[in-house]
């Protein structure tokens, strides 16, 4: 089995808003502003997300103001650039940690701003943000616990938090570790891939199937409200209709997307 890439982006994001408190993984920092690091995002993954959080938010109109919604962790805004065109009406505010990135989402974004998750946090106040775009981050942050106690002090009580992540758990990487394999999406290595399939090294540090995911977001001050899948744009060709299938059943689709509303 051969795979385009390593992680959805295909992820789509950088891990902006500071991987970690203390930044103590030797040139993370230095990998993240890499030009050569893929940023690019997913375009069936992003469509998906963005319109269970359209459904969420509803249609501006009479009595209805336009939600303020934060994509951390933008990357090159492309994600940010077709959410804000589903979330019509509404104001998408584009962040992330690395300079090089946000340059890139600058000209797809009216908003777009330098954050981080950790240490002096985002620079919004407490409760000012209506939603969260958190597009493929949590996989690259040392500290994900911290991440997450940060998004639930900007996200107002019932604000949505929308999360999309690899799936460790996906139908093919079963079969990989039955196999001896790798699986996709996970890394040993910032230099080079060893052993899986793929090419990229995009920086992924953790890997949740359905359940843990389901599990870290609820223990993290928020209500699940769905979890669902989406495909992997890296898929071999002649594999992506059952990778669309798997869909069906998040637990066995390439990327996993979580709606959960802040408690």
């Amino acid at each position: 089995m051969t795979f385009s890439a390593t992680g959805p982006a295909e992820t789509g994001t950088s891990p902006e808003a500071g991987s970690s408190q203390d930044r103590p993984v030797p040139g993370l920092r230095d990998f993240y502003e890499n030009p050569a690091v893929p940023v690019a995002s997913g375009e069936a993954r992003t469509l998906r997300q963005a319109r269970m959080l359209a459904d969420a938010l509803g249609p501006v109109g009479p009595g209805r103001p336009a939600a303020t919604v934060l994509d951390v962790g933008c990357g090159d805004g492309s994600a940010g650039a077709i959410a804000a065109r589903v979330l019509d009406g509404h104001r998408v505010v584009g962040i992330d940690w690395s300079q090089d990135a946000l340059r890139r989402a600058a000209p797809r974004l009216s908003h777009v701003v330098r954050g981080e998750l950790t240490g002096s946090g985002l620079p919004f106040a407490s409760g000012s943000a209506d939603a969260v775009l958190f597009s493929e981050v949590v996989e690259h942050l040392v500290d994900p616990d911290s991440a997450l106690d940060e998004l639930h002090r900007v996200l107002r009580p019932g604000g949505h938090l929308m999360l999309s992540t690899p799936n460790l758990a996906a139908w093919y990487n079963r079969a990989l570790l039955l196999a001896g394999v790798q699986p996709v999406f996970s890394e040993v290595s910032l230099r080079r891939i060893h052993g899986r399939p793929g090419s990229e090294v995009v920086g992924h540090l953790r890997l949740y199937t359905a359940r843990a995911l389901r599990e870290f977001v609820a223990a993290s001050g928020f209500e699940v409200v769905k979890v669902a899948g989406a495909p992997f744009h890296g898929v071999p060709r002649p594999l992506r209709p059952l990778d669309r299938l798997a869909c069906g059943l998040p637990s066995l689709s390439s990327i996993l997307l979580v709606h959960a509303r802040r408690v």
